[in-house]
Order: C-alpha cells, then structure tokens, then sequence
C-alpha cells in the first residue's frame, strides 16, 4: 500500500506541481484548497488527485478535513505545509485584518494541520512534515512584515519540531521558494519581473518543478538523516 501525502493549497501553482509530483513517485495524493471549486474540480478532472476543501486558518476545520481525508484513503505519512496568502501593505499602511490574516493562514495554518496529524504519526513512528517557507521569510521584503514574519515563524516551527520527532521517526523540513514562475509572478509587468531576474544569479525564475522536486526528495526515505534542515531554492538569489 503506498504512503498517503496530504498537500495544502494543492491545486494551484507550486502545490499543484507538489501534489502531481508526490503522485508520479508513487504516493496516494490529497489536496486541500481553500476557495476556488472550479479549479480544484478541473485539477482532479485531469489528474485523479482527490480534492479536499477547507481553510488551513481553523483548526476545527483542519481537523475534521484530516479525518475525512483518512478516513477515504488512510493514515497521512506526508505532510506538506504549503498554503500560503499575501495581503501585502507597507507597514503603516497594513491593517490588523491584513496582518491577522496572513499570520493565521501561514503560520497558524502550520500549526493547525500538523497538530492533528502528530500524535498518529508518533505512534506509527513515521511521518515527513515538509513546510514551504519562502525567500522572504529569510530575508525580509518590503511590504510583507506580515508575510516575512509569518514565514520565519515557519522555520523556526520546523526546527522545534524537528527535535520533538526524530526520535520518532518524523522528520520536519522547510523548503524556501524564491521567485518561481506562478500566474501570481507572471501577471507582474514585464519590466519588473525583468529587474527581479536580474537578481537571480541564474538568470531565470524558477519553475514549479524545481519545488516540488525538494519536496519528493524531502518525502523519501532517502532523506530519513535530514531533519530540521532548510532547503533554499532560489537560484542563489540569497545565500545561507
């Protein structure tokens, strides 16, 4: 029977290719969206990957979707933290909403699916928890105070927690995306995604791929001595 990996934000962009990725690697596929029915209706259409809709932001909600999606395909082995919004302001410009709501979806949302899953995953002693981080999160960006500390927060959580599993046999990762090629970058002018590839000492975004390719490697036994690492794809834009 083969490993069940549940993906957040699954249906789009990078978690789109994480999800089909996980499958073409043998795994038995879940993924969570948020809002959008007719996209997630036409992923599964093409793909056969289940679709799952609930908010990463309510733990209630979390916790019941973890179940119905156990309950159809079995335990989750793979958990990959990767929904993620942006409501970005300068910082005197940023309302409490704007700042709630990302640190509830990117950082809460962290913690709201991996609790549920934990204790199962002790008992089974086995589980990779994989949280897509960001650049940002590293760095700092301009008009993401929210979404900059929301992603640091992310990677100190993976490596907390990662000390709590090993003994377990859980490992806990974080991959940092830089600029990766999504309709959200694309729809920037060109001029400006220009002056960002500029950056880029590869001299191209990245692609989907280049993610969910972490992500498979991260997931597979052949990653069990890696545990509280940060993997940073981002074409060497920032060096740790």
């Amino acid at each position: 029977m083969s490993r069940v990996a549940l993906v957040t934000g699954g249906s789009r962009g990078i978690g789109a290719a994480i999800s089909m990725a996980l499958k073409e690697a043998g795994y038995t596929v879940a993924a969570n969206y948020a809002g959008n029915d007719e996209a997630a209706a036409k992923f599964t259409a093409e793909t056969g990957i289940k679709t799952y809709k609930w908010s990463v932001a309510d733990y209630d909600a979390c916790a019941a979707g973890i179940a119905q999606v156990e309950a159809d395909l079995g335990p989750v082995d793979v958990l990959v933290n990767n929904a993620g919004i942006t409501r970005d302001a300068p910082f005197h410009k940023m309302t409490r909403e704007q700042w709630d709501q990302v640190i509830g979806t990117n950082l809460n949302g962290i913690f709201n699916m991996t609790h549920p899953l934990w204790t199962g995953m002790r008992e089974r002693k086995f589980g990779r928890i994989i949280n897509i981080s960001s650049i940002n999160g590293q760095k700092g960006q301009f008009a993401q105070a929210n979404y900059s500390a929301a992603k640091a927060g992310d990677i100190g959580f993976t490596k907390a927690l990662a000390q709590e599993g090993a003994r377990a046999g859980i490992t806990v990762n974080a991959i940092c995306p830089g600029y990766i090629a999504t309709e959200m970058v694309m729809a920037v002018p060109e001029k400006v995604r220009e002056q960002i590839i500029a950056t880029i000492p590869v001299g191209r975004l990245g692609e989907t791929g280049d993610i969910a390719r972490c992500v498979v490697f991260l997931a597979s036994d052949d990653a069990g001595f890696i545990t509280g690492a940060t993997l940073t794809a981002n074409g060497g834009q920032y060096m740790t």
